[in-house]
C-alpha cells in the first residue's frame, strides 16, 4: 500500500489531520491499535480554545459543535470564599472559549472521515516505524491477522505518551523534561445540572477544587486528591461532601448532586520532548508534550500541532517546498512551552503542596498567594491571564 501522509493514531489529534489533510487533496491513512468504540469510550477534556474551534471549522465538522457546544465568555477563580471573574471576551478583545466534549469532538471526526471513505484501520498491532530519516519511510502493522506494509513520504506520530512514535527516535537523538506532581485529580461525571454558567477554578486550604459541565445537563467536577488515593476509596457521598466543602458558600449551597456515571483519578504531569520532528517523522500531541490539566492545553496544544503540520504538508505538497519541513518542531515548541508554562502557573497558584512534605511547602503557599492577589486585583492582572487561557495565535510558517 502506499500513501503520502501515514499518521499513527486515530485519537482527534490524527482524525483531525487526516480530515485538513485530504481537504487539501493530501492522501493519507490512519493505523490505530485500538478499537473506534475504545477511543470513545475515553472521558477527556473539553474547553477547546478560539484556534482550535476556528480549526473545525476549517476542517468542516465545527456544525454540530456550534449547535451543541457552549460559548464561554468568562471563567472564574475563587479563593477565600470570594469569587474573581476573568471575563475572556472582554478582555482579550473577543476571544471565547468553547465547551464541547473531547469524546464529541472524535465522534464528529470519526463520522466525517468515515462519510469521505478515507482509509482508518482500527485495532492494528505490532505497528512499527521504519527509515523515518530516509525518503522513503514506512510503517508494518498486522491487521486480522496479516501482515501489511504502508509506504509513504511522511508519518504523523499522533499516538499518545505510550505509543511507538516517540520510542522511535533514539534516545540518544531526543531530551524529556518532566515535572511529576504529588497529587492528582479525582473526577465525577453526572447527569446534574452545572453549579454555574462558567467554570470555577477553587483554591482552598483544603485542596484544589473545580466545577465544569459538559452540557447544561451534564456536570464535570473535580478535587484534588494525594497520588496515593485510588477511586474505591471515594464514594459518591463521600466525593460531593468534599466538593462542598471547597466550594465558596453561595455555589455550595446550590450543587445539585447525583449518582455518578464515571468517576476517575488522574495524575498531574509536566511532559516534553524535544525535539518533535526525527528526519520524516513527527510527533503530534501527548506523543510529544502532556500539561496538567489546569490550564485546559492538553488537546489544544495537540490542535496547533495538527495546524503547524497541516500548513506544512500544503506547502510541500502544493509547492513543492519540501524544506520546510524543518521548521516543524521549532515552530510547535514555541507554543508548547508557553502552554507548559501556564499549565504549570496555574497548577502551583491554585493547588496545596502542603502534603509533600518539602519545608518550603509554607514558604511557597506564601508566594503563590500573593501572585494570585496579584493577578487578580488588576485588570491587567486579568488581562495576562485572559490571552493565555483562550490560547495564544497559531504561528505561521516563514
Amino acid at each position: 500500500m502506499k500513501t503520502q501522509v501515514a499518521i499513527i493514531g486515530a485519537g482527534p489529534s490524527g482524525l483531525l489531520l487526516g480530515q485538513l489533510l485530504a481537504k487539501q487533496g493530501i492522501d493519507n491513512v490512519i493505523i490505530e491499535r485500538v478499537s473506534g468504540e475504545y477511543i470513545l469510550g475515553r472521558i477527556r477534556a473539553g474547553v477547546l480554545e478560539q484556534g482550535m474551534t476556528d480549526l473545525l471549522r476549517e476542517a468542516g465538522v465545527g456544525e454540530r459543535m456550534d449547535r451543541e457546544g457552549q460559548v464561554h465568555k468568562g471563567v472564574e477563580l475563587a479563593f477565600n470564599n470570594k469569587r474573581v471573574q476573568i471575563e475572556l471576551e472582554k478582555l482579550t478583545g473577543g476571544n471565547t472559549v468553547m465547551v464541547y466534549g473531547q469524546t464529541e469532538v472524535t465522534r464528529d471526526l470519526m463520522e466525517a472521515r468515515a462519510e469521505k471513505g478515507l482509509t482508518t484501520y482500527y485495532e492494528s498491532s505490532n505497528v512499527v516505524l521504519h527509515d523515518v530519516k530516509s525518503a522513503t519511510p514506512y510503517v508494518t502493522f498486522e491487521q486480522n491477522g496479516k501482515e501489511h506494509r504502508l509506504e509513504c513520504d511522511y508519518i504523523a506520530g499522533c499516538d499518545g505518551f505510550h505509543g511507538v512514535s516517540r520510542q522511535t527516535i533514539p534516545e540518544s537523538s531526543r531530551k524529556e523534561f518532566e515535572r511529576v506532581y504529588p497529587f492528582g485529580w479525582l473526577g465525577i461525571l453526572s447527569d446534574t445540572p452545572p453549579v454555574n454558567d462558567e467554570l470555577i477554578y477553587c483554591k482552598t486550604d483544603r485542596g484544589f477544587a473545580m466545577t465544569s459541565m459538559r452540557s447544561a445537563t451534564r456536570s464535570r467536577y473535580y478535587i484534588q486528591v494525594p497520588l496515593t488515593d485510588k477511586v474505591e476509596d471515594w464514594s459518591d457521598d463521600d466525593f460531593w461532601t468534599e466538593l462542598k466543602n471547597r466550594l465558596p458558600d453561595d455555589v455550595a449551597e446550590r450543587l445539585v448532586t447525583g449518582p455518578s456515571i464515571e468517576k476517575s483519578i488522574a495524575p498531574l504531569r509536566s511532559f516534553v520532548c524535544e525535539p518533535m520532528q526525527y528526519g520524516n517523522l513527527f510527533l503530534v500531541g501527548d506523543a510529544a508534550h502532556i500539561v496538567p490539566p489546569t490550564g485546559a492545553k492538553g488537546l489544544n496544544l495537540a490542535a496547533s500541532d495538527v495546524a503547524t503540520l497541516n500548513k506544512i504538508m500544503a506547502r510541500v505538497y502544493q509547492e513543492g517546498d519540501k524544506e520546510c519541513v524543518n521548521q516543524y518542531s521549532e515552530i510547535c515548541l514555541r507554543r508548547v512551552w508557553h502552554g507548559e508554562r501556564f499549565s504549570w502557573w496555574m497548577t502551583n497558584m491554585l493547588h496545596d503542596f502542603s502534603d509533600e512534605g518539602s519545608k518550603d511547602a509554607e514558604t511557597h503557599e506564601r508566594f503563590m498567594s500573593s501572585e494570585l492577589n496579584f493577578y487578580t486585583d488588576t485588570e491587567e492582572g486579568r488581562r495576562v491571564i485572559a490571552m493565555q487561557y483562550v490560547g495564544l495565535p497559531y504561528e505561521d510558517l516563514k
